[in-house]
């Protein structure tokens, strides 16, 4: 484990490939052996931002930063796939100075290439994988040996068995791990738990460097030691402290809609509908708990306005009545022309 902490005063590449990292990978090919290196982020740089003005580049339909993507000389939204020609100027003041801050598959590519000139280096992820038998082009690469390293997002973490591969590179292993959902830690353990299990699966041993800002967080720790029960034993503390699933059932209330201020009053008067009920009914008001409503982690996709209410209860049974209740009571509100509710049941994701 590598705490990146210790080099954030550095510039350049070795902010991000750090010497024990750069090391390992060159003895192990020195040794004629593989790596992987993984980021869960593609582009060359996530958070172009104004030197003049100090606003980021954003995508005109969503409330996101875009991406530069050198490959394609252009800056891109993950989104709604607007994109924005690289050359041009700040959207906000106009100026020419692109501050290009963040770090992408393409970005750890290029850094590579410059450190090892001599390597065959792939690049896996949605942008290369994009044809038609890219993704079997650069596995066969990996399979026949004539690609030394693999850089890709968590298309590389998943079931790829080659056992020449006896190193990999976690480059930042906190990128998923603060995202506000509950159930961050755990995409995070598992993706690196999987990620680091495609080292060493022939006769060599394999080694991973895990590098992170957060060596001490249970998720890195439990991950660093392949240990699944020791993530278990602290997760569900957490989880059954703030009653969320396994120790409850949630449904989700999205509220979509083009104009912002109709969105938000609408979002508004689902949300006092869900009070009413929940206080007219004694079984609704001891097993039902909302939350919201809210804005959404992120406010606004391909022009679409976005809140949420969340629906919490220990009853399952309780819970789909309490949203049938609303649906068929209040059914305008369900099928508003301007304003769109989906009722996710279960949500997997709260972004």
């Amino acid at each position: 484990m590598v705490d990146l902490c210790k080099s954030r005063d550095v510039q350049g590449i070795r902010r991000f490939i750090t010497p024990e990292l750069h090391a390992a990978m060159k003895e192990t090919l020195d040794r004629g052996e593989q790596i992987i290196l993984f980021l869960n982020r593609r582009g060359f740089s996530t958070f172009p931002i104004c030197a003049a003005c100090g606003e980021a580049v954003k995508c005109k339909n969503c409330d996101i930063s875009l991406t530069l993507h050198k490959e394609a000389n252009a800056y891109k939204c993950h989104y709604c796939g607007y994109t924005l020609a690289s050359a041009s100027n700040c959207p906000t003041c106009g100026s020419s100075g692109i501050k290009l801050l963040g770090l992408g598959t393409e970005k750890v590519e290029a850094a590579v290439k410059k450190l090892f000139p001599d390597a065959r280096v792939a690049r896996m992820d949605r942008d290369t994988t994009a044809r038609k038998g890219s993704i079997l082009k650069i596995l066969k690469g990996i399979k026949n040996r004539t690609t030394d390293i693999l850089i890709g997002t968590q298309m590389v973490a998943k079931g790829h068995d080659f056992p020449n591969i006896t190193l990999v590179g976690i480059i930042c292993a906190d990128l998923s791990l603060s995202f506000p959902d509950f159930r961050a830690g755990e995409r995070t353990f598992q993706l690196l738990a999987q990620v680091s299990g495609r080292a060493g699966r022939g006769v060599s041993p394999g080694k991973v460097i895990l590098q992170t800002y957060n060596p001490t967080h249970f998720s890195i720790l439990s991950a660093k030691s392949q240990n699944v029960k020791a993530f278990y034993n602290q997760e569900i503390v957490f989880r059954k402290a703030l009653n969320y699933p396994p120790f409850s059932r949630m449904i989700q209330f999205k509220i979509l809609g083009k104009d912002k201020k109709k969105t938000q009053k609408h979002a508004q008067a689902l949300g006092d509908l869900c009070n009413i009920l929940q206080k007219s009914d004694k079984s609704f008001l001891k097993s039902v708990e909302i939350l919201g409503p809210i804005e959404a982690s992120i406010p606004k996709i391909a022009k679409q306005y976005r809140r949420q209410i969340l629906l919490k209860g220990l009853n399952a049974k309780l819970l789909h009545q309490f949203v049938k209740h609303l649906l068929f009571k209040n059914r305008l509100i369900f099928s508003n022309r301007s304003v769109k509710v989906v009722v996710d049941v279960d949500p997997f994701f709260m972004m």
